[in-house]
């Protein structure tokens, strides 16, 4: 058996050879491509400093690393197959990722609870709950993951915001939707403080919903700072509606915001 140590160098190079078979001269492929390129080594770069901050191992800062770096190694065949990054619309881009992952024999030559520990994490990256689990390692490296990949997601959406009616949508997916106005179920999970289910977006506005509803789901006060510093909230906000019925729920996300930016981030194993 390898250390995971000795493998990333290994890995990196395979995930660099690997997204450039994906090169394209079709545009829109390769714009998508490239977009999920660039996030992978933002999400990769945002484990690596979450373990950091949470005081891990070396070696468990690596596997946080590698983790980022093939969590959404499944994306480049999603888009190239169905020309969609939704799910929705075409498979569950975690179980690409596995699929790919399985392929590879430096997996293989990792020990089995590390690997066990990697496709936890991958696999729920972009559930809507964590599965359950007694494993608290495993349970946090997968709060690591979907709060490195929100926060680069946030990243990515920012550009793209305009205010209701007028956006210039890059969705990457193949259903067009109203510009403006909201869902009732998504005003009253927004009201409530609730996550919602995608497959239900209907709106340009309920995106934005959900955008901020992906606040109640951040796990670390490190990762809220920086979606709060970077003012990827601000930007939702100011791009909403101004509608009353709006109030209750921002003023609830507000001082949801103030409380968790008060709590001291630790691991939980």
């Amino acid at each position: 058996m390898k250390t995971i140590e000795e493998m990333l160098p290994k890995m990196h190079a395979w995930m660099n050879d690997y997204i450039r078979t994906f090169y394209t001269d079709d545009a829109e492929i390769q714009r998508a491509i490239r977009v999920k390129e660039v996030h992978t080594g933002y999400v990769t770069a945002n484990c690596r400093e979450l373990a950091r901050h949470l005081e891990l191992s070396s070696h468990d800062i690596a596997i946080a690393e590698c983790m980022g770096l093939f969590h959404d190694v499944g994306r480049f065949r999603q888009f190239t197959l169905y020309k969609t990054f939704v799910d929705a619309e075409s498979e569950d881009h975690a179980l690409l990722a596995l699929e790919s992952m399985d392929e590879l024999p430096f997996f293989h030559e990792l020990p089995a609870g590390e690997y066990s520990l990697l496709r936890f994490a991958i696999y729920n990256h972009n559930k809507k709950e964590i599965e359950e689990t007694s494993n608290r390692k495993y349970l946090t490296f997968a709060k690591m993951i979907r709060d490195a990949d929100k926060l680069d997601i946030y990243r990515v959406l920012a550009p793209y915001i305009a205010p209701s009616g007028k956006e210039n949508v890059v969705t990457f997916s193949q259903t067009k939707l109203r510009t403006a106005g909201f869902s009732e179920n998504f005003l009253e999970q927004f009201t409530r403080g609730e996550q919602c289910d995608y497959r239900l977006i209907r709106t340009q506005d309920d995106r934005k919903l959900v955008r901020l509803m992906w606040v109640y789901d951040i796990n670390y006060a490190w990762t809220l700072q920086r979606v709060v510093d970077r003012g990827y909230v601000r930007i939702i906000l100011d791009n909403l509606p101004h509608s009353d019925v709006l109030k209750p729920g921002v003023e609830r996300m507000q001082a949801y915001i103030r409380k968790k930016l008060m709590e001291e981030d630790s691991a939980d194993f």
